[in-house]
Parts: structure tokens; C-alpha cells; sequence
């Protein structure tokens, strides 16, 4: 149970084509707004398949929350690959003008690459699927275009397994700025990431650790109806 791992809560993801997936920034930042909200605290702490997530409501008019992360990883096993290939960068990953990416894990698994000239030329929808099914990748790659505006921001678009390009991508943003400083493209430990819902800022601390902060935006609400027969209770859950 959540409560069994120090959490308020416990979040579980699932894409559009029904695959788990282990993290996602925007998915906590909107459950951790609506759950200090609820709980009228301005900190919650959320379990989910990546770990257990610390959040804070940031004290403004605006809807903006504070996720740690947790720890960007660069090693072959933690994110995890089928062979042993260097990470920072991958020189023998390429697929059309996408080459030398960075390889990491922030609980899943993301391939970053930084293009320089018209970013917007490249055929995102042609190149990135080929990466993200490559047998490098187990459980497949969620695939990061970026590139370097100045030394503070980044524009970058992601194209995430079983999804295709997103809007937005917390996890990828945080892996894009961890990558921007492993490639030595910024010195800076803060940086706003810009993709095309908006902008989130992204902080890479003492031991690698990502804190994500950006807003959330109220769409609906609704509720779920369900049989309580339906569902089989399980000791431990």
C-alpha cells in the first residue's frame, strides 16, 4: 500500500494503448495539485512504479507544483539496454539526421538527441520510431529532440512509446536538461524547457537528482462509476 512506503498516495499510469508506463512528470504534477488541494497541504509525497515522489504546491495564485524526481541515470543496466554501449553519448545509435544521443533512465527509459539548424524540418514522425524499437531497447525508448537556445533554455519535442509525439513530457524534459549538461552544451543547473504546451523548469542537483516545476491546468471533472464486485482484493494491495 501507499501508506506502507511513507506515501500519501499510490499513482499508476497507463498510456492509450494500455502499457504501463513507469513514470510521468505531468501525470504527478496534476495528481499532486489535486491532492494537496483535497488535503488542504501545501506537501504529499506520491508512490509509483518508479518510486515514491515528493511534491509541493507552490504558494502563488498560480497552479504551479514542485516534483522531485529522483535520479537521472546513465548506466546500461539501469535503463535498461540488451547490450554494454557507451551513454553519453551513443555514437551507434543513428537514425537519419538523429545521432549520438544520450541513453538514460529517470525510472524509464529515454534516448536524447540535440539538433542544431531548422529544428523544425526534422521529420520527427519518420526518424524516432525507428529508434524507439530498436532492440538496443527492451522494453522500448521514449525518444527526446532537442536543442540548445541559450545557456537557461532548451526547445525540445518527444515522441513517447506506444503514445507518438506528445504535447508535453515531464520525464523528458528532465532527461533533456541532465543531457544538455552531460554534453557540456550548458554549465547552468537550471534550465526552462520549452516544448509545445509550454514550459517547465527543470533543476539538476547534487547527485543527479531532477526537480521538475511547472503548472498544472484544470480541464474537467468527472467520476467512475464501478461494481465493487467487480474487483478482486488482493492481500498486500
Amino acid at each position: 500500500s501507499a501508506k506502507g512506503h511513507g506515501a500519501s498516495a499510490r499513482m499508476r499510469i497507463y498510456n492509450v494503448d494500455g502499457h504501463e508506463a513507469e513514470a510521468c512528470g505531468n501525470a504527478t504534477r496534476c495528481v499532486a495539485w489535486l491532492l494537496t488541494q483535497e488535503s488542504q497541504t501545501g506537501t504529499v509525497s506520491i508512490e509509483t512504479q518508479a518510486g515514491v515522489l515528493a511534491c509541493s504546491r507552490l504558494p502563488s495564485e498560480c497552479m504551479s507544483v514542485r516534483v522531485e524526481l529522483g535520479r537521472v541515470l546513465s548506466r546500461c543496466q539501469d535503463i535498461p539496454l540488451t547490450r554494454e554501449v557507451e551513454t553519453l553519448p551513443c555514437p551507434q545509435l543513428r537514425a537519419g539526421p538523429l545521432v549520438e544521443p544520450c541513453l538514460l533512465s529517470i525510472g524509464n527509459p529515454h534516448a536524447v538527441f540535440f539538433v542544431e539548424g531548422d529544428f523544425d524540418s526534422v521529420e520527427i514522425n519518420k526518424w524516432a520510431p525507428i529508434i524507439a524499437k530498436d532492440s538496443l531497447f527492451p522494453e522500448q525508448v521514449n525518444v527526446g529532440i532537442a536543442q540548445i537556445i541559450d545557456e537557461t533554455n532548451l526547445r525540445l519535442v518527444v515522441y513517447e512509446r506506444s503514445v507518438g509525439i506528445t504535447r508535453s513530457c515531464g520525464s523528458g524534459a528532465c532527461v533533456a536538461v541532465f543531457a544538455a549538461k552531460a554534453r557540456g552544451f550548458t554549465s547552468a543547473n537550471a534550465m526552462d524547457v520549452h516544448m509545445p504546451a509550454g514550459k517547465v523548469t527543470i533543476e539538476i542537483t547534487e547527485g543527479d537528482r531532477a526537480i521538475m516545476t511547472g503548472p498544472v491546468a484544470y480541464c474537467f471533472s468527472g467520476q467512475i462509476l464501478c461494481e465493487t464486485k467487480s474487483f478482486v482484493t488482493r492481500s498486500g494491495d
